[in-house]
């Protein structure tokens, strides 16, 4: 034991102490310089932001500046359209170096539900069923009927959709929606060639009634038939309150 002690305090020891000290220090340097070159070490760019672009724009851009990209998922976002970046990782400005994969979260589009039952059903329980489903209102217009402020009909694309089409999340639903004058207004029915007795019975059944009966030109009152009334059907006018009389001008009974 006292040979090792005296051994440790000659100048031999110390000397080969230095050299090991030494060579490990260099080594540890050798290490390290060399990692930081084989890797690049403080070397890199950073991360773009793509969030709000299309897809086809990011990868353009990613692809541009060395960098690889793979999508994670896709998700439907109401009032996006699909194929619109949302997600990133790594965030924007991250430093990263070239060939990193950048993973994106894209928007999809919107997936098909049956549209609900609304038929018959006043606007304000339509407008609440509309929004659970993720449905909007679009425009509403309205319609002679009875039932005020019922939905008579509902529009997508132009034409009439009822309960169980498939229709994309997200789209605008036109409604045709009553007025509440059906029970008042009534269609003016058309007399012309019909004898006083015929004419009589048609406005019966339209719920009018018979104003002045005049006649034209006529010998024989009992073969005359309706050539004019008032007020006659146009393209501006159609209908008529229930009761309004209908005058008719009774001729050709020669």
């Amino acid at each position: 034991m006292s040979k090792f002690i005296d051994y440790l305090q000659t100048k031999t020891f110390r000397k080969n102490l230095i050299i090991a000290t030494g060579s490990i220090l260099l080594f540890l340097i050798v290490i390290f310089y060399s990692l930081g070159f084989y890797t690049h070490h403080g070397e890199g760019m950073p991360v773009p932001k793509l969030k709000g672009l299309s897809i086809e724009k990011a990868v353009e851009l990613l692809e541009g500046k060395g960098l690889r990209y793979q999508i994670n998922d896709s998700i439907y976002l109401i009032d996006q359209a699909p194929g619109l970046v949302v997600e990133q990782d790594p965030d924007p400005n991250t430093n990263v170096k070239s060939n990193r994969t950048i993973y994106l979260i894209i928007t999809r589009d919107a997936p098909n539900i049956k549209f609900p039952d609304i038929q018959g059903r006043t606007f304000l329980e339509v407008r609440s069923i509309l929004n659970n489903y993720q449905l909007k209102v679009g425009d509403t217009t309205y319609k002679s009927d009875v039932a005020k402020d019922v939905i008579l009909e509902a529009m997508f694309g132009g034409n009439i959709i009822s309960k169980g089409q498939s229709i994309p999340k997200g789209s605008s639903i036109n409604l045709v929606l009553g007025d509440g004058l059906g029970a008042s207004e009534v269609d003016i029915p058309n007399l012309l060639g019909l004898d006083l007795s015929e004419a009589r019975m048609a406005l019966l059944g339209s719920s009018l009634t018979l104003g002045t009966v005049s006649f034209e030109g006529i010998q024989d009152s009992i073969n005359a038939k309706v050539i004019k009334q008032f007020p006659a059907i146009s393209d501006t006018l159609s209908k008529v309150s229930i009761g309004t009389p209908i005058d008719v001008v009774l001729g050709g009974g020669n």
